[in-house]
């Protein structure tokens, strides 16, 4: 490659150098950046380096001359800060929705928005943890497959799996395709989830989106909308326990003041708080009545009480009394 054409390179590898090489704890002399170009086959003098700095500058680069020691240049602020990094690291490593081998190529790729410096403390902040995570590596090709039909209105198709007790994947309906209008995607108990207009059934539903495979955008327009105009996600997040269906009602329900953390954590800072008595307060939330629902409840132990309606208080004592019942019965095995 001729020379000249390598010059006209230079700023664009200087420019690589501040973002690549240079921190506040590791500055660059003008020697330095001297070097790296020379590493390239670019000749530059001390004059013009500077000189190059200043334009830097003014196209927006925030690079700062340190004079204490270490002394030198450095890119002082970036898209994202040290500690964002690794907030998004973190995400990343944990989130169960995302393959391990998906995990380290979204790592390295926000390890390259910081110095080699301070990727290599986000190596080192990475971990292997005990997340279980997803083993479908078609989810990133789900998420993008949703967004395309949402932005075009189009219905999708998917084939849906379940796990066995042998841990083998099994395709539900006997792998016939479901057919959905995507209206949302949602975040929730560490998975990601579709919500839309099941077309089979004519409600909404939901759907682990690591779960789907074959997903494809189908040319049919979605329906709908009418049940999504005024839909409100944080609330239908709020209302599904573990993301699991079952029958909306309004159930009331009293804790223990203890509580209230629990309660404004799992139903937002909107919720009607009664006052009961000095040692208890209600509320009145609608729900869908589950299984799941009622596991929250019993983990809250005798802190909180089901006072109505009655049928929803009976299927708990239900729900409480086969659990016990399960214990009772193989302590009398034993």
């Amino acid at each position: 490659m001729p020379k000249s054409f390598h010059q006209k390179l230079k700023l664009l590898y200087l420019m690589e150098a501040f973002q690549k090489k240079s921190d506040e704890e590791h500055p660059l002399k003008v020697i330095d950046l001297i070097s790296h170009l020379k590493s390239y086959g670019i000749t530059a003098e001390r004059k013009t380096i500077y000189d190059d700095i200043e334009t830097l500058r003014l196209f927006g680069m925030d690079i700062v001359n340190r004079r204490e020691q270490p002394s030198g240049f450095f890119l002082a602020s970036r898209t994202f800060e040290s500690a964002e990094l690794k907030f998004l690291v973190d995400a990343v490593q944990s989130s169960r929705f995302i393959t391990q081998k998906k995990s380290r190529q979204l790592i390295q790729k926000l390890e390259g928005l910081t110095s080699e410096h301070e990727a290599r403390k986000l190596q080192r902040q990475v971990f292997a943890n005990s997340c279980v995570k997803t083993r479908n590596e078609s989810i990133y090709y789900n998420i993008d497959q949703i967004h395309g039909a949402i932005s075009r209105n189009r219905q999708i198709t998917f084939q849906y799996y379940e796990w066995t007790v042998y841990k083998e994947m099994r395709l539900k309906r006997n792998g016939d395709r479901y057919r959905v209008s995507p209206w949302e995607l949602i975040w929730k108990n560490e998975n990601y989830y579709l919500i839309g207009w099941d077309e089979r059934n004519g409600i909404v539903k939901h759907y682990r989106v690591d779960r789907m495979i074959k997903t494809l955008i189908e040319k049919e327009s979605r329906n709908g909308e009418e049940a999504f105009r005024d839909f409100d996600i944080s609330k239908f997040a709020a209302q599904t326990f573990g993301m699991f269906g079952g029958r909306e009602e309004a159930v009331r329900l009293v804790f223990e003041n203890q509580f209230i953390g629990v309660v404004l954590d799992r139903f937002g800072r909107d919720v009607m708080i009664h006052r009961q008595d000095e040692k208890h307060f209600a509320i009145m939330i609608r729900v869908n009545v589950s299984g799941q629902f009622f596991g929250w409840l019993a983990g809250l132990g005798p802190g909180v009480v089901v006072t109505s309606p009655e049928n929803v208080r009976k299927e708990y004592i239900d729900f409480l009394e086969k659990s016990l019942y399960n214990y009772k019965k193989s302590k009398e095995a034993e």
